[in-house]
């Protein structure tokens, strides 16, 4: 599988009343490394026809960072398209490694021009599965 790795560092405007990342701001790095990975690896045509959802988060909380700490997201597709939807897992660990956050996604690929579902092909997939 393509693994894709993102480093996000805590802004003053994440942080919630308890001093630490706010949990709406986790799912915007999870769409950020998610977006930033079909950037990196799709190919130039499928970036420009297809466009992505979310249809479902599954999320477990194991820690968290103040203002100013670094994390690095990692993301990869751990199987194989059913349809027009596929998973996506990320995980955010602290400098020291540990595992804060995981996520498990999944993601529903729509054509831009009619707005709808689509089957995801060999093709759009392929650069995802291997690595």
């Amino acid at each position: 599988m393509s693994r894709f790795s993102q480093t996000f560092v805590a802004q003053p405007a994440d942080i919630d009343e308890l001093g630490h990342v706010n949990n709406a701001v986790w799912i915007g790095w999870v769409q950020d490394i998610a977006t930033a990975h079909w950037r990196a690896v799709a190919s130039p045509e499928h970036i420009a026809a297809y466009v992505w959802v979310v249809t479902r988060h599954e999320i477990d909380y194991r820690g968290n960072v103040a203002e100013g700490a670094r994390v690095l997201g990692e993301t990869w597709i751990p199987g194989e398209p059913k349809g027009a939807r596929f998973d996506r897992c990320v995980t955010f660990r602290d400098e020291a490694g540990k595992e804060l956050v995981s996520v498990r996604s999944t993601w529903a690929m729509l054509d831009k021009a009619s707005g709808r579902l689509v089957r995801i092909r060999p093709e759009v997939a392929a650069p995802f599965m291997g690595g």
